[in-house]
């Protein structure tokens, strides 16, 4: 025990002595909550809408001041036809064009129904999809306020005066205000975790390499076992220093809501821990320098994101990707970090994750130690 404290001691002096490492554990935090929450979202406001009036009555007026009236669109072009309107799209002056053809409004009183062309740029299919959903929300709201404007004034005669309207009550769970950030900042508190934990520990032994300690180390009478856990217990303190920091940073900036237990949030941290410096520790071994090692973490790190479900549905995924996700420690992490903020889970929902994750530490951590070799 007493070797493991004179490791612990000497690895937080080498680490505060380090400018590159307080970077990270202090400053990515920071940046990485302030920057990418802002900029991780699939939100869309101020949505340029050209508009073609081809009918030019109240109706359709009050449709297009339903557009301009949203949050999400923002009239920018008045069309005279569809030439100009696919020219406002190609020359980049519009998002979407809307076509509201001759004779709406009286289709729609007489006919009860009329037609309205949409055109969407979808270069980027997943923005027009978005663009798409808000538009046909918009129309769909307009078409709900005209039937109970206009065609219970028509048909009143039919209409027994008893009946009542359906009303609808949304209630929005776990999320009331369908604020991105609420869903977004704690999966980023999860990346930068993993970030901190699997650059300092995949750096550590290879700086140790680097300036020529790891000798040193070797032959001292301090045995394996006692050298790898000296080694990984400090970036362990700081992984979970990370979360907290992250945390007050969510919580004053963003007003994450905390609705679960701490406790099982940490109890669930560290064991991520473990298992990330694990990660980090297995490719210190392999990587001779600290370039090659920054170099394979970066890689490890691009593909546990896109592969979490932080950016994209893991349920939208082709079912082999579904399966490798399923050997993702963040995908597990960011799952347990929503459940226990947003929805108030306890260690009884999480209880399987955390199986897993003890599973997958002991493994990597294993590897990590066969191919560690420390002459005694």
């Amino acid at each position: 025990m007493r070797n493991i404290k004179i490791i612990i001691k000497k690895e937080f002096k080498q680490i505060f002595r380090t400018r590159t490492m307080l970077g990270i554990i202090f400053v990515m935090p920071i940046i990485q909550l302030l920057i990418l929450a802002q900029a991780a979202t699939y939100e869309m406001k101020d949505i340029r809408i050209c508009v073609i009036d081809m009918d030019k009555s109240s109706t359709s007026r009050e449709l297009i001041n339903k557009f301009s009236a949203s949050n999400y669109f923002k009239l920018s072009v008045y069309a005279n036809s569809e030439k100009e309107a696919e020219s406002a799209l190609g020359h980049d002056k519009a998002d979407v064009y809307i076509n509201i053809e001759n004779g709406f409004e009286r289709n729609l009183i007489r006919e009860n129904k009329s037609n309205i062309m949409l055109v969407v740029n979808a270069i980027d299919g997943a923005r027009a999809a978005v663009i798409i959903n808000y538009a046909s929300s918009v129309i769909f709201d307009y078409n709900s306020e005209f039937r109970d404007k206009y065609l219970s004034i028509i048909s009143k005669e039919y209409i027994n005066p008893e009946l009542k309207t359906i009303s609808i009550v949304n209630q929005n769970w776990f999320n009331p205000e369908l604020d991105y950030k609420t869903f977004m900042v704690p999966g980023l508190l999860v990346l930068l975790v993993s970030i901190a934990g699997l650059f300092l520990s995949g750096m550590n032994i290879v700086k140790e390499k680097e300036i020529g300690t790891i000798e040193q180390l070797n032959v001292t009478p301090i045995k394996k076992h006692e050298l790898i856990i000296g080694k990984l217990i400090p970036f362990w303190i700081i992984g979970l220093f990370e979360l907290g920091f992250g945390l007050l940073v969510a919580k004053l900036f963003y007003q994450t809501p905390i609705i679960g237990s701490l406790l099982d949030l940490y109890i669930f941290a560290s064991v991520f821990m473990v298992l990330v410096l694990g990660i980090g520790f297995f490719i210190s071994n392999i990587a001779a320098t600290q370039q090659q090692s920054m170099f394979l973490t970066w890689f490890f790190t691009v593909i546990f994101i896109l592969l979490s479900g932080l950016f994209t549905a893991i349920e939208n995924m082709p079912g082999w990707a579904q399966t490798i996700t399923m050997f993702n420690p963040l995908k597990y992490f960011i799952d347990a970090v929503r459940m226990i903020l947003l929805k108030g889970a306890g260690l009884k929902e999480i209880i399987g994750y955390i199986y897993i994750l003890i599973i997958y530490a002991i493994i990597i951590n294993s590897l990590a130690a066969i191919m560690y070799k420390k002459t005694v």
